[in-house]
């Protein structure tokens, strides 16, 4: 997607994950915005490590740009993003990277808990929260599918613009995990609408997102990356430092209101999960089927 769905065109994406010329996160500065595109298609642009890594890189890159004053976040091909990478050839959950979002040490050759824990305390709950604090606006532009991790990418952005063919939903609960790593759930909607959302796993339409207040605008497919790009030059008029001050200022806000400290908290309760599973169920995902996820949810 970025916007008018380019650089990528929606055909499938043939190259081997693996491919060390396969780039699973494009950068690209048009003016004063710099455009963020996840970049495996083929996948639904599901999110590994190399993804995660190169998805810091890109916006640490827009972070040291004076030229750029707003960064928007899309996805290449049919979808925003499906979620974690549970199941392509591509998965690289057990191996190192280097670790820039917290002080846990490297979770490989460690058993359990203890090394699920350490690579989700980077990868997912503190990159997200390190993402958010980017001191430039964020825009998230979301067609397809926005799904479990999904969420998480679409969630530390400032700003959401969504086209009507654009659904969201988080089914962890199906495994028996209330939520996702980086749980914004109360924040993102409403709390009895967040509870809703997870009790089901159903998917949440985009008006209905824009409904109860995820999303800030909802448009025809076709217009989704015009009317991102407009937002975007927008805001980009507006003094840079006065933008960041502001977004801190919004953030801390939300913080107040708990939001920190109840992403700990559910970040805590969503081990307790994964470790009840591995001792009482097939796995630590609590035996569900990779495919029976895409169904419900792509």
């Amino acid at each position: 997607m970025p916007d008018d769905r380019r650089p990528d065109d929606g055909s499938p994406d043939e190259r081997s994950p693996d491919d060390p010329d396969d780039t699973p996160v494009l950068y690209e500065r048009r003016g004063p915005v710099a455009y963020v595109t996840i970049n495996r298609p083929r996948y639904r642009n599901a999110q590994n490590s190399a993804m995660t890594y190169a998805l810091d890189d890109a916006f640490y890159r827009a972070t040291e740009d004076p030229e750029v004053r707003v960064v928007v976040l899309a996805g290449a091909g049919e979808h925003f993003s499906a979620g974690h990478d549970i199941g392509t050839p591509g998965r690289d959950a057990h191996l190192p990277f280097e670790r820039r979002a917290g002080l846990w040490w490297d979770h490989t050759g460690r058993p359990g808990a203890e090394s699920r824990f350490a690579r989700e305390s980077e990868a997912y709950l503190g990159m997200c929260r390190r993402w958010r604090e980017l001191p430039k606006p964020v825009i998230a532009s979301v067609h397809g599918a926005c799904v479990a991790d999904g969420l998480m990418l679409a969630w530390v952005c400032d700003l959401i613009v969504a086209s009507e063919d654009a659904f969201f939903a988080d089914p962890v609960v199906r495994m028996g995990i209330p939520g996702v790593e980086c749980s914004a759930h109360p924040w993102a909607m409403p709390p009895r609408i967040a509870k809703e959302f997870l009790y089901t796993g159903d998917r949440m339409p985009a008006r209905r997102a824009y409904e109860v207040g995820m999303v800030n605008r909802v448009v025809e497919a076709a217009e989704l990356g015009a009317e991102t790009e407009r937002l975007a030059l927008r805001i980009a008029g507006m003094p840079a430092f006065g933008l960041a001050l502001t977004k801190r200022a919004v953030n801390q806000a939300e913080d107040l209101q708990g939001l920190h400290t109840g992403m700990d908290s559910v970040f805590g309760l969503h081990h307790l999960a994964h470790a009840h599973n591995a001792e009482t169920a097939a796995d630590s995902l609590g035996g569900v089927r990779i495919a029976a996820l895409k169904e419900a949810n792509t």
